[in-house]
């Protein structure tokens, strides 16, 4: 069986990913419950901070966060990288409160890895890559951001997930 995608039809170009299932089974089905409930759709990137990552999942176009599901558990320790170009779980300090957010790493960043099962290793959680539109997390990458509604980061003009849907 191969692996599920997914496209991500952005205001700026289309984003095409490749989802892991054997290496993270839970974010996975958790992200695709949301794609096939429509959550994503005319939602942000509300947080793109240059030469790391790009964040949407959470907010619409007027910054209101929306609302999720019980949160999962971190599958991080699966032995995926937060290499360039892979999707991963955000989450708060606490390891295991990803929810619906997710990020794309625009570089290599170590950091966010796996590292202990103790509050400050856990890392996030990558389960897929970005197969097509790399081109286009680049373009997203290098927007010029502000600060909205108490949040920093935030592109200064939307950039829109149009919708989420699983490719076949």
């Amino acid at each position: 069986m191969s692996n599920p995608h997914v496209l991500l039809e952005t205001s700026e170009g289309d984003i095409l990913l490749e989802l892991y299932p054997d290496k993270a089974p839970v974010t996975v089905e958790n992200f695709l419950q949301y794609v096939d409930d429509g959550h994503y759709n005319e939602t942000i990137f509300h947080r793109v901070i240059r030469n790391f990552m790009i964040q949407g999942g959470g907010f619409d176009p007027d910054m209101n966060q929306k609302s999720t599901r019980d949160t999962i558990i971190n599958e991080a320790d699966n032995g995926l990288k937060n290499d360039k170009g892979t999707i991963a779980m955000a989450r708060t300090f606490e390891p295991h409160s990803a929810s619906s957010q997710f990020f794309i790493n625009a570089q290599d960043n170590p950091g966010l890895n796996f590292r202990s099962k103790d509050e400050e290793g856990w890392g996030y959680c990558v389960f897929g890559k970005v197969i097509e539109g790399e081109d286009i997390v680049k373009k997203i990458n290098w927007k010029v951001t502000t600060n909205r509604a108490g949040h920093a980061d935030v592109p200064k003009e939307n950039i829109e997930i149009v919708t989420a849907r699983r490719f076949e």
